[in-house]
């Protein structure tokens, strides 16, 4: 019985049989309904107050992560609204493509900030952490009921003085309950990229497949 049961359970384990398989497919679903719900928001719930707590669990991700060379290079700054999420917002600029709309709109801002900094000039491998990092926090937020957006436009220095910062800040992460109505576009190759807004829903092109795949 003892030779029996292990070769079930090397055939689960192994084989994609039994619990395993149904696991893996669950997960894979998972993942893709994390992709989808993981857009960048430009306007938030200012009524939902993201702690700090939720913020260090965020950033928790980055034990996890792979990084290149292993360096480990990130250093995470977490702003509340509470400790200065009001000058990292008006430091911060929004919505590149739709400066006609002075994003965020009134009563939609966003008032929590993870800084992250790099404790070594930036590099293409320093970019490569960054990469990483960014998605996977984005993907927890999503995971715990919020959302963000990475904002590389922002006054580097007036971050540096007003939180005493040692190292260079390299990009800047929103967190908050979004609001926004955001839908994905598939486009060819040679369309549009731009993000544009109609009708309140804010649409993001996305390349087909097709398109992305070399022949």
């Amino acid at each position: 019985m003892a030779d029996n049961y292990l070769e079930k359970r090397y055939d689960e384990v192994f084989n994609g049989k039994g619990t395993s398989a149904k696991k893996k497919t669950s997960s894979v679903k998972s993942l893709d309904s994390l992709l989808l719900k993981n857009r960048s928001h430009r306007g938030y719930d200012e009524g939902y107050v993201v702690t700090e707590e939720e913020l260090r669990n965020i950033v928790k991700v980055s034990t996890k992560l792979p990084s290149a060379k292993n360096q480990q290079v990130l250093r995470y700054k977490l702003v509340t609204k509470d400790n200065g999420g009001d000058i990292v917002l008006k430091n911060t600029r929004y919505g590149g493509a739709l400066p006609e709309l002075n994003l965020p709109l009134e009563g939609t801002a966003p008032y929590a900030f993870i800084i992250i900094c790099s404790t070594i000039p930036e590099s293409k491998w320093v970019l490569i952490d960054l990469g990483i990092a960014a998605q996977s926090m984005l993907l927890k937020a999503v995971e715990m009921g919020l959302n963000g957006i990475c904002i590389g436009a922002f006054n580097k220095q007036e971050l540096i003085s007003a939180f005493d910062l040692k190292y260079e800040p390299v990009m800047v992460i929103a967190i908050g309950k979004g609001i926004e109505k955001i839908q994905l576009l598939p486009i060819d190759e040679a369309d549009n990229h731009n993000y544009f807004r109609e009708k309140g829903i804010h649409y993001v092109p996305k390349v087909k497949v097709e398109d992305l795949i070399i022949d």
